[in-house]
């Protein structure tokens, strides 16, 4: 176990110090778990503990392994998933955006909805996502402003710049469209793609179309284990509505 302990630290804290380097942030988006993840594993893995209280923790570690690698699978297997219905509307979810400048998954979003927009003209777009701190306009305003410059009609695009969240998206989108009859199609970066879908079917949407955009590679494992977090709190949240 000490092994593993300090294989664990090691790994964890060299992959926080890649995520600094690559963002010049000390603080980029979840990038401090890595950072005390990898510091709790170091301290286990030098603390002289005996060989009930490792048996204790291994048996923990090996729990929270099965529960991560099945919450994983679920969200890998919705990203190779393909639909080819045609949607009526596609919801591009919104993401951070710095002053009035689009964020790199933001981007990556909104390209995928672009390729959505030239393959099927009839289809119309909702932008949503509001306006948080550090932003100087809506994200939903930003990503219009994107679509339009990119050749997409003003009228086929209807902003909900109100959400603050993933499930608030999809709740104040549904006023544009008809959740139980139109074939939806919601944009996100792959890693996000389950989740959403999970909230989507939470929030009433019949026909979903899941279009998955790709994501940074650097980022994809930081965003993999936070995406495992944010699915056991949407199953959560779905327990106790029941």
């Amino acid at each position: 176990m000490k092994c593993y302990f300090l294989i664990m630290g090691i790994l964890c804290l060299i992959y926080y110090v890649v995520l600094a380097f690559y963002s010049r942030r000390l603080k980029s988006t979840f990038a401090a778990f890595w950072l005390i993840t990898g510091g709790v594993h170091l301290v286990l893995g030098c603390m002289p503990l005996s060989a009930y209280m490792y048996a204790a923790i291994g048996f923990f570690c090996l729990v929270f392994w099965i529960a991560f690698l099945t919450v994983e699978f679920r969200i890998i297997s919705v990203i190779k998933s393909r639909s080819k219905m045609e949607p009526d509307w596609i919801i591009v979810l919104g993401a951070q955006v710095r002053g009035t400048k689009i964020t790199d998954s933001l981007r990556r979003r909104l390209d995928k909805a672009l390729e959505y927009a030239e393959k099927f003209p009839r289809m119309r777009v909702i932008v949503s996502g509001g306006q948080g701190p550090g932003e100087e306009i809506s994200e939903a305003e930003a990503m219009k402003r994107y679509l339009v410059e990119n050749g997409v009609d003003e009228e086929r695009i209807c902003c909900e710049d109100r959400s603050v969240s993933t499930r608030e998206n999809l709740r104040y989108s549904r006023k544009y469209l008809d959740a139980d009859h139109d074939r939806i199609g919601i944009v996100t970066n792959d890693f996000h793609i389950y989740r959403a879908s999970l909230i989507a079917r939470q929030e009433g949407y019949k026909k979903l179309s899941l279009i998955p955009a790709s994501s940074n590679p650097v980022f994809q494992l930081n965003y993999l284990v936070r995406e495992f977090f944010g699915v056991i709190d949407t199953w959560l949240q779905k327990g106790k509505e029941r």
